[in-house]
């Protein structure tokens, strides 16, 4: 199987108040073909500093639901260390869910590019608040 670009997304849930609202989106994503869950995973950090994660399978019977719907995971890829290091950076009393994700909208391009004798010169993440400003400053053009 080709696997395009693999991203990672940590959100964070401060006063662990996840619910499982971002199901519904992650569904739309993936029956849509734009990308595909090769892991998730949710990470929890108690008052007092102590870190759990949790699966998929661990979630109440409705959530499992939900989120199995938009999962295709062959097999774990992420470590129980990686969990624990990108839990470490939340705040106390706080959770987060990880997903590590391919963008199939770019294997698709990708192969598309390659089959033409294409070749990428430059792909880059540009940040959000880089956005935000040249947006601001095209607006007070």
């Amino acid at each position: 199987m080709s696997l395009g670009p693999v991203e990672i997304l940590v959100v964070k849930f401060p006063g662990n108040q996840f619910t499982g609202e971002i199901a519904p989106a992650l569904r739309d994503l993936v029956e849509n073909g734009l990308i595909r869950i090769i892991d998730l995973v949710f990470v929890s950090k108690d008052a007092d500093g102590s870190i759990g994660a949790f699966e998929i399978q661990d979630l109440g019977e409705d959530e499992q639901a939900s989120y199995n719907a938009v999962t295709d995971f062959e097999a774990p890829m992420m470590t129980t260390d990686d969990v624990e290091q990108l839990g470490a950076t939340l705040e106390d009393n706080s959770s987060a869910a990880i997903m590590l994700f391919e963008n199939v909208w770019a294997t698709r391009f990708r192969d598309a590019v390659l089959n033409a004798g294409g070749e990428l010169v430059l792909n880059e993440r540009i940040p959000r608040t880089v956005i935000e400003e040249v947006a601001a400053a095209a607006s007070a053009a």
